[in-house]
This record gives C-alpha cells, structure tokens and sequence, in this order.
C-alpha cells in the first residue's frame, strides 16, 4: 500500500438506472477492469465546523471549495490503515492529498489535535486545514457499496459505480455498522468518471447514446441539504420560540 497518493484530475458524476449501468458495462467489454480495490464498501467520516461552514461554502459553487474526511475500505478497527483526506476543487480541476495512518493515530491527529503521526507535505497541508478551521469535529457518517474500474488502454482512467448511499450525524466510527438514511432513490446508480483530460470518445458516445446528463451531485451536500439543515433550523426556531 502506498501511504502517501496526490490526484490532480476531472471529475464528473452522473446517474444511471440498473438498466443504463447493465448497458456500460456490456457497451464497455474488455475496456474496463477491476482496480485494485475492485468492490468494496466505503466508510468516510466528514468534518465541519460547529456552524458547517465548509459544506455551506461549497452548495454555494464557489470557485475554490475543500473539505476534509476520514476514508476505509472495510470495517475499520484501532489499528487497521485508513485514510486522511483533503480535497480541493479549483474551477473544475480536482486535488486530492491522501496520507495512510493507522485509525487509533488518525482519531488522535484529528479529533484529539495531537501531533501528526508522520511529518510529510500532505500532513502538512492537512494541520495548515486544521489550524485554519479551528475546531472543527467529525459531522457525518456516510457509506456506499463502490466497484471502481481502471481502464485497460489508459490507466489515468477511473470509474466508479456507487450504490446504497448511506448517511447519519451519530456513531460516526469507522468501525460501527453501516446504516442510515438513504441519499439516492432505489434503483439509482452515481457514477464517477475521473480523468486526466479530455473525455475518452467510446465514453462519450456511450453517454450520448443513452442521452446521460452530467450532474451536480454532493454526497454530503446532500445529506446536508436535506437532514442536518433541516436539523439545524429546528434547533434555532426551539430557541427563539
């Protein structure tokens, strides 16, 4: 495993019924392999402040917008690998700084403000966030079943089929079982195309074909949207009752 990944690339999301994913994947033939990850259920804690600016920010489509969140693969326990994220979206260009820290030192690193576990330029970047947006905590849990793809004749190609959309605002450890409100109407697929370019034309002509509309699609924005503003605003209307 690599402990430390930097992406720099386009990302576009788009749904797709059962029957439009049956057909990319039949469209697509020997074009598309498993990666190594192949099919997995992500689990990926979201920070914010206490008033969730950084989500707030970023329904408003700025040109910059980042966010900061916790990644596994599996069930996670103390001292099992996860991941430490940053991402930041420039006009339409997607960064993304990553470093690998065993679960127990990342709850300590970012929920507990200790010491980086390990001194690199993308921990550096991450206290640089942490500083900045000072006390922010662990918001929401969100999980999805995810098969990720790499394409055969060009392995700055990625796709990515999400399904079972999964979000919640408590028992926010990577180690607890999946389940909350669901963000996705059943039966939709959200797929990620990730690119270093230009689009690719067989991915393109696909798209076309079943007339896909690329869409603007936040999991934690929309989980946000639609349950903890809602939440919030409740809140404030008890106070001032």
């Amino acid at each position: 495993m690599s402990y430390q990944n930097v992406f720099e690339r386009y990302e576009y999301k788009y749904f797709l019924t059962a029957s439009q994913k049956h057909d990319l994947l039949h469209m697509t033939g020997d074009r598309l392999v498993l990666d190594s990850y192949g099919r997995t259920t992500i689990r990926n804690i979201y920070y914010d402040t206490d008033s969730f600016r950084l989500i707030r920010d970023s329904l408003d489509h700025p040109v910059y917008k980042e966010k900061l969140r916790v990644r596994s693969y599996q069930r996670a326990d103390d001292n099992d690998m996860v991941f430490v994220e940053i991402k930041k979206k420039f006009e339409d260009v997607v960064y993304k700084r990553r470093v690998a820290v065993p679960k127990t030192a990342a709850s300590e690193w970012i929920d507990n403000g200790k010491n980086t576990p390990i001194k690199t330029q993308i921990t550096s970047e991450i206290d640089y966030f942490l500083n900045f947006y000072e006390g922010i905590s662990a918001k929401a849990f969100i999980s999805y079943e995810r098969e990720a793809y790499t394409c055969t004749s060009d392995p700055e190609f990625r796709l990515t089929l999400d399904e079972n959309i999964r979000a919640r605002d408590t028992d926010l450890d990577l180690g607890d079982d999946i389940w909350g409100v669901s963000l996705l109407p059943e039966g939709i697929t959200l797929m990620e195309v990730k690119i270093a370019g230009a689009m690719p034309m067989w991915m393109a002509r696909f798209l076309s074909s079943l007339e896909v509309r690329k869409v603007s699609y936040s999991k934690y924005g929309t989980y946000y949207r639609d349950h903890l503003m809602t939440n919030q605003l409740s809140e404030r209307s008890a106070i001032y009752a």
